[in-house]
Parts: structure tokens; C-alpha cells; sequence
């Protein structure tokens, strides 16, 4: 379980404690539910990671809803593929390929629903640039209508490797990752991806 899990439990079970002791105890359930799914949403599964120098995995749990070229007048342009992560989803952000975190910008932004077409232009977020080489790869961190933080836990100039766990978006949220030219991407609209796990992409 994700460390930033812990405040949310303290705070929940003494509130529910506090309630359970009282005359209106049976209002205490509520927080308990709460407390579950506070649980259950910070979970951190552990993941067998794939082999290969050639790849790109999810960089999280959640539905691919986009997958789009971010320049589609341009035969050259990047792919584009956006994760929608409901409540439900695994929220632990993992590193799509091995690498050197080369630049991190956070922009402070709005709060719509990260299922908007504009969502990763003017919604909170963190971008994360990663490079291997000549391979840079872009992902985004994007806040949600739920979601208010995107946690980063890795800086600029930390090497990552393939799968390893970057940070979380607390509730529900979205994350963007753009393929340089080389890359065949693998997924499609619809597909449900595992983070860390499922391979989304391979270097033609």
C-alpha cells in the first residue's frame, strides 16, 4: 500500500471510533466503508515485469480511451495514447521504458474531467521526460475532477527502470504518454492495460 494512504486511515478510524462510541453509532459504517476503500484504492500490487530493451509498458492500470497522432497532418508526428483511471484502477504510476528522468515540469492548472478532450492541456499535471539514448518519451500525470495531486515520487536526473513505480494520482485520473516515431504502438481504444505489465508499444 502507498504511503500517502496513511493520513486518510488515521484520520478515518478515529472518526469512525469516535462515532462507534456515541449515540449515533450506526453512522459510523459510513466512515468504515470509507476506510476500505481508502484500503483498497492505495493498493500497490507487486508486477512481473516483461524483458526487453525494444518496449514501452503501461504506465498504468485503466482503459486506453485515445490513441491518436498528436500532429495528424504529419506522417512523422508522435503517437498519442491516453489511460482513463477510474476509482476502481490501480492508481501506482510505473515507468514505461529504463532511463534517465531528463526534465519534470508541474503546471498548475484546472480540474475538469480527465475524460475531456482538453483535459491534459489545461488540467493539473506533472510531465515527465525520460530518455535512453536517443529515445525520449513524454508521459503525463493529469489531475481529475476527483483527483487533486499528482505525486511524483522520482526527480530530474534519477535513472528508472522498466516498470519501476514513478508515483500515484490520487482518485480518478489520467495518464498520457506520447511514442516517438520509432515505436509501433500495440494498444487500442477500449484495451484495459496493467501497469508496468502490458505492452503497449515495440521499436519497429
Amino acid at each position: 500500500m502507498a504511503s500517502e494512504a496513511y493520513p486518510y486511515i488515521v484520520f478515518l478510524s478515529i472518526v469512525a471510533i469516535m462515532i462507534a462510541l456515541s449515540p449515533f453509532y450506526l453512522f459510523s459504517l459510513v466512515f468504515f466503508l470509507l476506510l476500505i476503500f481508502v484500503i483498497y484504492f492505495f493498493r500497490d500490487p507487486d508486477r512481473t515485469i516483461p524483458d526487453g530493451s525494444d518496449i514501452v509498458v503501461a504506465p498504468a492500470d485503466g482503459k486506453v480511451t485515445k490513441v491518436t497522432k498528436v500532429n495528424p497532418d504529419q506522417v512523422d508526428s508522435p503517437s498519442l495514447i491516453s489511460i482513463f483511471l477510474s476509482p476502481l484502477d490501480v492508481h501506482i504510476n510505473r515507468s514505461p521504458i529504463a532511463g534517465r528522468i531528463s526534465e519534470v515540469n508541474y503546471v498548475k492548472g484546472r480540474f475538469v474531467p480527465a475524460t475531456r478532450e482538453d483535459a491534459s492541456l489545461i488540467n493539473e499535471q506533472n510531465v515527465i521526460t525520460i530518455e535512453n539514448g536517443s529515445v525520449k518519451i513524454i508521459m503525463k500525470q493529469i489531475a481529475g475532477i476527483i483527483a487533486r495531486r499528482c505525486v511524483l515520487w522520482k526527480k530530474a536526473g534519477e535513472t528508472v527502470a522498466l516498470g519501476e513505480r514513478l508515483g500515484l494520482i490520487k482518485f480518478s485520473s489520467r495518464t498520457d504518454l506520447i511514442l516517438p516515431t520509432e515505436y509501433k504502438v500495440l494498444v487500442k481504444v477500449g484495451d484495459r492495460l496493467e501497469g508496468g505489465v502490458t505492452i503497449i508499444g515495440r521499436k519497429n
